[in-house]
């Protein structure tokens, strides 16, 4: 209706829009060469309006193909496609549990390379699914100019991360200095160069699509690569702050599954058909009881509740300290109702488990909305999964679409609620500055102190 508006011209055999006749040319006479106007309609009528498009204009994207061992096929093979997909989901759950184990066990390091790798992989995904939506328009340098701002990207998060954390490493290296401190103006040229190499690939007939495919990247990259920035910074303050918090959307995943699965008949979303009202309670009552029990075991261990500090020394990240007091036994009093039931007066407990309820509530039900936004974004583009990277599982992202709103959250919660002024890091900034600098920051701060009382007048120090 759009086409037929602007071009009056009037629907031909078949439902074909029949351009009027140009000036002095005779309705149904012969038709000289086509001038360039004319080829230029033809190529508007190829590619349409986008605007008029409706989720069922979507081009279907084939299935991907079924990636399951041959192993587990042969093994399964007598059980019903339900209980199948069951055993195949179940196997490859206790196998991914297994490697995150590993690599906690490796330390700080990996787990920071785990979330790298994920986010490169989520992008990836994201990234193909508007390729293959989009396949026929045949983009200039989509690819690779999204690629390029995914690394302009991770050049900018990162530099400020090793600014922040590896100061005392910086200062002796010359060439890791000039790259710090002109590490946001280094940062804007290269997104600049990106910006330039886009607006130079634009092609005629192609603009509304290609700015469509540049939103499409620039989102993505805002989805992936600034939650998992978070993520590592949820890391920075203590490995508890990043184990609870995505161990307990692993856990409302997985019972609010088995829940649906055995007990589930009410639909929750329309948005997930599969999903139930069953499986949502349970899982909420599950994950809350999970993360109470496992921010008690995680805060007897200096390994995963002191901040992960880089020590030059020793040229490696350690986690030594004297636990704060989120991470030491406190006495509450019981509510009138809890003593009756307990017959107790107190408990003992850590105040990180208090926390814990607050992050496992937000696991249970606000979380899940960042699988159902996914679900969406799926069935606009009439897919099953983003991928099929992991059997009975469905692509990365299928696994950590409610994982990066978790990390929001947390990283939001450490912020208002928990982080305080960070000794070692200040100390470290100021390791950074000039020795003129240091020694009036010392001057004033040991004024500071002689007025407070801290520190007598006649004090060496």
């Amino acid at each position: 209706m759009w086409e037929l508006r602007h071009r009056g011209g009037c629907p031909g055999p078949g439902g074909a829009v029949a351009p009027p006749p140009r000036e002095g040319e005779a309705a149904g006479g012969d038709h000289e060469t086509e001038s360039t106007s004319d080829k230029e309609t033809d190529i508007d009528d190829r590619y349409g309006d986008l605007d008029s498009r409706t989720d069922s204009d979507i081009p279907e994207i084939p299935p991907s193909s079924d990636r399951t061992p041959e192993i587990l096929k042969r093994a399964l093979s007598g059980l019903s496609s339900r209980w199948k997909n069951w055993w195949i989901r179940g196997i490859l759950t206790l196998t991914m549990i297994s490697l995150f184990f590993l690599i906690i066990y490796m330390g700080s390091f990996m787990l920071m390379l785990l979330v790298l790798s994920i986010q490169v992989k989520c992008f990836h995904e994201i990234i193909t699914i508007g390729y293959r939506v989009y396949r026929s328009y045949d983009l200039p340098w989509f690819r690779t100019l999204s690629w390029y701002f995914l690394l302009c990207v991770n050049y900018f998060f990162y530099g400020e991360t090793v600014a922040d954390y590896f100061a005392t490493f910086v200062q002796r290296e010359e060439q890791l200095q000039f790259l710090i401190r002109y590490h946001r103006f280094i940062s804007f040229a290269l997104y600049l160069a990106g910006f330039c190499m886009f607006v130079l690939s634009l092609v005629k007939k192609h603009y509304r699509l290609q700015f469509y495919m540049f939103a499409w990247t620039h989102v993505t990259l805002l989805i992936t690569v600034t939650q998992s920035h978070l993520v590592i910074q949820n890391l920075f303050e203590g490995m508890i702050w990043f184990l609870v918090p995505i161990s307990s959307v692993i856990c409302n995943d997985i019972t609010a599954y088995l829940f649906g699965f055995f007990f589930g008949r009410t639909p929750l979303i329309k948005l997930s058909p599969k999903k139930t009202w069953e499986g949502f309670i349970g899982g909420f009552f599950s994950t809350v009881v999970f993360g109470f029990i496992a921010a008690y075991v995680l805060s007897k261990y200096q390994y995963f509740v002191c901040p992960v500090e880089y020590r030059s020394d020793v040229n490696s990240f350690v986690t030594e300290c004297e636990p704060s007091e989120l991470f030491q036994l406190q006495s509450y009093s019981l509510p009138p109702f809890l003593k009756a039931v307990l017959r107790r007066e107190t408990v003992s407990l850590y105040p990180f488990q208090i926390h814990s309820i607050a992050l496992s509530t937000f696991a249970s039900l606000i979380g899940p909305f960042g699988g159902f936004f996914a679900s969406g974004f799926k069935r606009a583009f009439k897919i099953k999964d983003f991928a099929n990277t992991i059997p009975g599982h469905g692509g990365i992202m299928d696994r950590f679409d409610c994982q990066y709103l978790m990390a929001t959250f947390v990283h939001v919660y450490i912020t208002s609620f928990i982080r305080g002024p960070n000794p070692s890091k200040l100390l470290q900034q100021l390791l950074v500055l000039q020795p003129e600098q240091q020694l009036n920051i010392y001057k004033t701060l040991k004024t500071h102190l002689i007025e407070k009382g801290i520190l007598q007048p006649s004090l060496k120090v």
